[in-house]
């Protein structure tokens, strides 16, 4: 890895890829390693939120590079995954329990691979009622925990490639390399209503993020050792 090889230079700025660890939050991988850097105290900020449930590439900017942050959110991102068919929940992920189910029978793999076709362009989506959009300066995951009834406007958002890589009924994996503020939880809860079924997301990784790869990244114990160890 080139960043291996050098020191850091925190506050002239350091673009930093980092895979997230499951069950991290993206706030969580800000926060190590601005707890690793001090006393620098300079800022770290990331370039697109990844549930906690997700894995991989996670993009931080430090110091001057933080101006940088919008630029690198608006590019286009590649995620793979799994949808289960079959089965919803109010999260569109597996941070609820199962709330409804539905019988599989006629279900069929040309199915499958031609809804998600039906999805490849501009889509109108409604992002989940537990996510990290603000209603009123309010985040709306805490609205949902508190039981309240939230309601989220609809966006428009563009799927370039929605790939079927595998399929083993009532799962499916995906690739998919869609634009900037694309819910992929909304994206399984919409393929299953496509369906006349029902779907959540059981697994999410997001490899891409414009020219950025999370072949390319650090593991995060990694990075905090790397950095301390330079004694930055």
């Amino acid at each position: 890895m080139e960043q291996a090889n050098r020191p850091f230079d925190f506050a002239s700025g350091e673009v930093l890829l980092v895979d997230k660890p499951y069950q991290w939050t993206s706030f969580d991988v800000v926060r190590k390693v601005v707890n690793a850097i001090k006393p620098q105290k300079v800022k770290v900020g990331h370039a697109g939120t990844l549930d906690p449930l997700a894995t991989g590439l996670l993009v931080l900017c430090t110091g001057k590079f933080t101006k940088r942050i919008a630029e690198f959110q608006s590019q286009e991102k590649e995620y793979t995954g799994t949808i289960t068919l079959g089965a919803t929940t109010p999260s569109y992920d597996l941070e609820q329990e199962i709330d409804q189910r539905f019988d599989l029978a006629g279900i069929t793999e040309d199915r499958i691979r031609h809804t998600a076709s039906t999805f490849v362009g501009e889509i109108e989506q409604v992002p989940p009622a537990h996510s990290a959009i603000k209603i009123d300066g309010e985040r709306v995951y805490a609205k949902a925990r508190r039981g309240e009834q939230v309601l989220v406007k609809p966006r428009s958002v563009f799927i370039r490639e929605f790939e079927i890589t595998g399929i083993n009924i009532p799962q499916v994996d995906f690739r998919v390399v869609c634009s900037k503020g694309t819910y992929i939880r909304s994206l399984a809860y919409d393929f299953g209503k496509a369906m006349d079924n029902g779907a959540h997301l059981s697994q999410l990784r997001r490899t891409k993020s414009g020219s950025f790869h999370v072949a390319d990244a650090w593991q995060l114990e990694d990075l905090i050792a790397h950095i301390r160890a330079a004694g930055q």
